[in-house]
């Protein structure tokens, strides 16, 4: 199916992390537009709060909301935690013990319970450093067997030093009462929050995942610091990760995927008649010979024959020698720059093509256009939707701007301008398969977004009526299997899947999609991971298809195997957004395993 991206090879929706061959906000990269909410949806799984953390635990939930059961903690959903306390979280064995010698224990802990009730007192006065104080004697009397007591007088203590912003302190309070009693779900809380504020991420990660296990997944203020410190752990070792980087040519595939998304683009035009010589139109199936020694006509050429390693250096060898051919051989360079992943080569090729007045206005379109996808890619949406505005002036007849403007409107969320956008691509080139099927996706997501029902129908016919207009194209079924599986149409979008297959059975974002939608369909496990597999066999540079993969060995319990996948789809990434996200995922997997080993906590799996 072809991709409908420029270097949306992972167009950045503000929503959601990556993009996608298609549109939607935060499609995932290659996937021809399937939002990352949607692929979370199909296995299973929430996501929270945007481009952080994709938390995959969610059978425990879906349990608890069928039944009331699996809940880890007896906690209410969203509770608030109160501070101080009396009591810690139950443990086995806690309580006042009796018979013989009980009175002289009683009243050593009854004394040390006195004390903290007047910290306590103390607390709720404002009076922090008092309520330390009473604390600090309750911890002296409690009897060093009562661990549960013993923990809350730390735990309390550690709320006090909290007041006071002594995050240090907290830690070392919140460390002891875990040690007294390891499932402690408040005491974990304070020291996650603690270890944020002393910039101790992975710390803050660890604790913060073993009260999202504890409390089954339903507290949002737990979940949105795993939100925050996921991202900010992403990020981190993102922009290290792909400032030092070994640039990577996507498969062949994807590269003929990307360049079929633009009709009005001159370098991705096969060869003119005049560039060839007369003998090589001859010789079919053998290597062609440029006429003219230029580098960008070899570079041509290399494209045709997919040799597509060498495209830059010819670029650059016609750039160097001020050829005839400088401003289309600084497009092809910039192009591919940004196909390896390399932005900031990039766009000084794209900014001296553009301010070039001489040069063929379609040049400077597609650069426009490349260059505000790239601007999108980074997070930059006003600087990207003045390049794509400034296309549309200079080249008001390029089919290519409306229909790549449709799509960044649709990351935007103003779906009336995508929709606009797409009728203005279909009224210049009417044969347009892939506006058709995507102005239906952009309708369909409104209606959906809007629980409309009579919009989605209205949205699901007119996906019929592309299909029937259009049976070659194979991203119309795609979008079409998509909102099916919204729909619940399960068996209906698996045929559209086939047919995508049948039309390009190279394209392995198509298996995995059918791969998941086996897993939402029929829970066969063996089967979707079967198609993710053949993904991989069929493009070993599918980072949706390893992506994918590690979500699902996350939900199996795989945390190993997880691990070795999100790493496989890091080092193929193509922004440092789509990296930042994937080591997201990865660092929820390490610290899963983690509290597996500290604490003995797992969440279910599949």
């Amino acid at each position: 199916m072809a991709a409908s991206k420029p270097v949306e090879a992972a167009v950045v929706a503000a929503a959601a992390p990556g993009s996608g061959s298609g549109v939607g906000s935060g499609a995932a990269p290659g996937t021809g537009g399937l939002p990352r909410w949607q692929l979370a949806l199909a296995v299973g799984a929430p996501l929270l709060l945007g481009a952080g953390a994709v938390y995959l635990w969610s059978r425990q939930r879906r349990r608890r909301e069928a039944g009331g059961r699996g809940d880890a903690s007896g906690l209410k959903r969203h509770s608030e935690r109160k501070t101080p306390e009396g009591r810690a979280s139950p443990a086995p064995g806690s309580g006042h013990p009796e018979g013989p010698g009980a009175p002289l224990e009683m009243n050593s802990l009854d004394r040390a319970q006195a004390a903290k009730n007047k910290g306590n007192k103390y607390f709720k006065a404002g009076k922090y450093e008092q309520a330390i104080q009473c604390y600090t004697e309750a911890i002296g009397l409690c009897p060093t067997e009562k661990n549960v007591d013993l923990s809350t007088f730390y735990q309390n203590r550690a709320a006090a030093f909290e007041q006071l912003q002594k995050w240090k302190e907290v830690a070392q309070d919140c460390t002891k009462a875990v040690e007294l009693n390891p499932k402690y779900v408040k005491a974990l809380f304070r020291r996650a929050k603690a270890h944020e504020k002393l910039d101790n991420k992975k710390e803050c990660l660890e604790d913060v995942t073993a009260v999202c296990i504890l409390e089954g997944f339903q507290n949002q203020q737990s979940m949105l610091l795993a939100d925050k410190v996921l991202k900010l752990l992403g990020k981190e070792k993102a922009k290290e990760k792909y400032k030092n980087r070994e640039p990577l040519m996507p498969s062949p595939q994807f590269i003929k995927s990307y360049f079929s998304s633009f009709t009005d683009d001159i370098i991705s035009q096969p060869m003119l008649k005049g560039e060839k010589s007369d003998e090589d139109k001859d010789k079919e199936g053998e290597a062609l010979e440029v006429k003219e020694n230029s580098g960008y006509l070899k570079a041509k050429q290399y494209m045709e024959e997919e040799n597509y390693d060498k495209i830059i250096s010819e670029c650059s060898k016609e750039i160097d020698a001020q050829g005839k051919y400088m401003a289309e051989a600084l497009l092809l360079r910039a192009t591919f720059y940004l196909l390896i992943g390399n932005a900031t080569a990039a766009k000084p090729d794209l900014d001296k093509v553009i301010s070039l007045k001489d040069a063929n206005v379609k040049l400077r379109a597609n650069a426009l256009i490349k260059r505000g996808s790239m601007y999108m890619q980074q997070q930059q949406p006003l600087l990207s939707t003045q390049d794509f505005n400034m296309a549309a002036d200079i080249d008001p007849q390029n089919a290519d701007v409306y229909h790549h403007r449709g799509q960044l409107k649709i990351l935007l969320d103003q779906v009336e301008e995508a929709v606009a956008d797409f009728d203005e691509c279909i009224r210049l080139r009417p044969e347009s398969a892939l506006a058709q099927a995507q102005k239906c996706f952009a309708l369909y997501r409104q209606a959906y977004t809007g629980n409309n029902s009579s919009q989605i129908q209205a949205a699901m016919k007119g996906f019929e009526e592309v299909i029937k207009k259009f049976p070659r194209c194979a991203e119309g079924y795609a979008l079409y299997a998509q909102a099916l599986t919204d729909q619940q149409q399960f068996g209906k979008a698996d045929e559209m899947y086939d047919k995508c297959i049948d039309l390009e059975p190279d394209n392995a974002t198509t298996y995995v999609h059918k791969g998941l939608l086996q897993l939402q369909w029929k829970q066969d496990l063996d089967r979707g991971l079967e198609l993710i597999s053949k993904a991989i066999e069929i493009d070993n540079k599918c980072d949706f298809a390893y992506e994918t993969m590690g979500t699902i060995e996350v939900q199996r319990g795989n945390m190993e195997k997880a691990i070795d996948m999100f790493n496989k789809a890091i080092n193929l990434a193509k922004s440092e957004m789509e990296m930042a996200h994937l080591y997201s995922l990865c660092d929820a997997a390490h610290a899963q395993t983690e509290v597996a080993k500290k604490y003995g906590l797992k969440p279910p799996t599949l």
